[in-house]
């Protein structure tokens, strides 16, 4: 069974959490350049369109789906080239 140190898990952790939030800001910089505000968000009053708030939550829903994979994914590459040259030494 293959387990992963306790430093992995943290940095994976800390990984997703950075891709997730520099997606969000990634969003929020591009909804306010191209509708001219930050996007709604479902708890916001206001005069924002059912659509407009879908559509916010849908584009960041999938950027930070995406950024959250790709981090587990880099962090699992980086921890099995890490794991083996620690083997190596052993």
């Amino acid at each position: 069974m293959d387990k992963q140190s306790t430093v992995a898990k943290l940095v994976g952790l800390g990984g997703a959490l950075a891709a997730a939030w520099l997606a969000q800001q990634v969003v929020a910089q591009g909804w306010k350049a191209t509708r001219g505000h930050k996007p709604p968000k479902p708890e916001d009053e206001g005069d924002y369109r059912l659509g407009e708030v879908i559509a916010a939550a849908a584009i960041t829903g999938a950027l930070v789906g995406v950024a959250r994979a790709l981090a587990t994914r880099g962090t699992a590459a980086f921890t099995a080239r890490t794991e083996t040259g620690r083997e190596l030494v052993d």
